[in-house]
């Protein structure tokens, strides 16, 4: 399999899901007495930073995309 680029926006994303999901299971099963409104902020704040990193890396490598092509070109 080709190596990918690594992605820190879909892994924060993951991570913040998964934490959710643990929490929401740890209330349903009774160990963990919590909310709804302390979960769901919860994931969407999440996935906001997930967003705002992967938007942030977006435009990391399109710049180091342009300063390749530019540095080649000349």
């Amino acid at each position: 399999m080709r190596r990918h680029e690594f992605q820190p926006g879909r892994l924060l994303a993951g991570l913040v899901l998964l934490v959710a999901g643990v929490l929401y299971l740890l209330d349903a099963t009774g160990e963990a007495d919590l909310a709804w409104w302390v979960i769901v902020p919860m994931a969407m704040g999440g996935l906001s930073l997930a967003a705002l990193l992967g938007l942030i890396t977006y435009a990391v490598r399109r710049d180091q995309r342009d300063r390749i092509s530019a540095s080649s070109d000349q």
